[in-house]
């Protein structure tokens, strides 16, 4: 008990105290300016804000979704806010091969990747489950398999400029409608929450909490995750296992 009182609960309140505390790098839109940067469902709400503050840094924004007319109108509006350049490929996620594809010819056309921001998902009934077998396989395959062909494929770029892949999960704009008269809540504002999700990704954070309620992020940063990883973290050899070679 004398160890918890006189060692432990002081290691545990100066953690606390730096998680919560600390000064982060402060957010430069400079930091933006000339990077190279793909947002995917760009077409409306947070993800076409993104692409509108991405174009106001000046950065190169290559954007994507299902609509290739709405996606010429964000290119252009693009464009007149200041992007470095601007580009689309209109498409679905539901086909791997144009996921695949997209990357390729967003290395083409920028020449690189800085970010890549994963913002798309396929509309999930908000319902009790049926059986439906195919809605959920479906739904896998546009809300967490394209995500990870786009990440491989983004990969050898993303190393070379030391780049950064963003995910987003949102409940704003039309999610907040399809859940209309099931889920009580406000929508988060669009803008302000595409901007925080940039903020993020340039600052290189874990994980961004936004929300009206001050109560949210401070709720869902949770220290105790954040002590056990340390500690787990401790118990693996992590360059045998970044290199993957075999133990003994």
């Amino acid at each position: 008990m004398g160890f918890v009182k006189n060692y432990l609960f002081p290691i545990l309140g100066i953690f606390l105290a730096y998680y919560y505390y600390s000064a982060s790098e402060e957010f430069r839109p400079e930091m933006l300016q000339g990077k190279k940067v793909i947002v995917t469902g760009a077409s409306k709400g947070i993800g076409k804000e993104m692409a509108y503050h991405l174009a106001k840094m000046g950065a190169h924004v290559m954007v994507t979704a299902r609509s290739e007319e709405t996606l010429k109108k964000v290119v252009s509006h693009c464009l007149e806010l200041g992007a470095a350049s601007a580009h689309y490929l209109a498409g679905t996620m539901e086909n791997m091969t144009f996921a695949e594809q997209f990357v390729a010819k967003t290395g083409q056309l920028m020449g690189g990747l800085d970010m890549l921001i994963l913002n798309h998902i396929t509309y999930v009934p908000l319902q009790l489950f049926r059986d439906d077998v195919r809605l959920v396989r479906d739904s896998m395959e546009v809300n967490f398999l394209s995500y990870v062909v786009l990440s491989v494929a983004a990969l050898p770029m993303l190393k070379q400029s030391n780049g950064s892949i963003v995910v987003v999960s949102s409940v704003a704009d039309t999610a907040m409608k399809a859940v209309s008269g099931i889920l009580n809540s406000d929508a988060s504002p669009k803008e302000e929450c595409a901007l925080e999700i940039i903020k993020g990704g340039a600052l290189r954070q874990e994980e961004v909490y936004y929300d009206r309620s001050v109560w949210t992020s401070l709720l869902l940063k949770n220290p105790g995750r954040k002590i056990l990883e340390f500690f787990s973290h401790r118990s693996y050899n992590m360059d045998r296992f970044i290199k993957n070679e075999e133990l003994p």
